[in-house]
């Protein structure tokens, strides 16, 4: 198996990324997501995000969703996702008000991204903080192409 890098993350697809989510501890995730990895890892994960947007699942869908992942000594990167006319765009520099706001760890991020927690459970277990939409936070799995590890 693929050790968890931002170098064999650029080199795998969304089903393998998924499977080494799943295969990889959640300390040994914490502790790469507590490094010098993490922007790296995070922005390969975001760039994703446009690829494996369901257009035909959105329908008329118009939203700017800000993603908080939390990390250590209070640091936090904010990822700007827009759905508007069928298409998905992702910014490391958000600007628009949000109609969501969900806040939530590197280690819930990663699971959720690779189909490997139930994000209305990590919501309900207070792991996922969501603010605004939450009809729209409940549907954003739809939305994507989650892989299945």
């Amino acid at each position: 198996m693929t050790e968890f890098s931002p170098e064999s993350l650029s080199a795998i697809g969304p089903k393998e990324f998924a499977q080494l989510v799943k295969s990889t501890p959640d300390s040994k995730i914490s502790e790469i997501m507590a490094s010098d990895a993490r922007d790296k890892i995070l922005d390969e994960v975001f760039n994703r995000m446009p690829t494996l947007f369901r257009a035909e699942k959105a329908g008329d869908t118009q939203a700017v969703i800000h993603w908080i992942i939390t990390g250590p000594n209070g640091v936090s990167n904010t990822y700007e996702t827009v759905i508007e006319n069928g298409a998905c765009t992702v910014t490391k520099e958000p600007v628009r008000e949000p109609k969501l706001a969900m806040t939530m760890d590197a280690v819930t991020f990663l699971k959720v991204v690779a189909g490997d927690g139930n994000p209305m459970m990590l919501f309900m277990t207070g792991k996922i903080k969501a603010k605004g939409d939450l009809a729209l936070a409940a549907s954003i799995a739809k939305l994507f192409d989650i892989p299945k590890a």
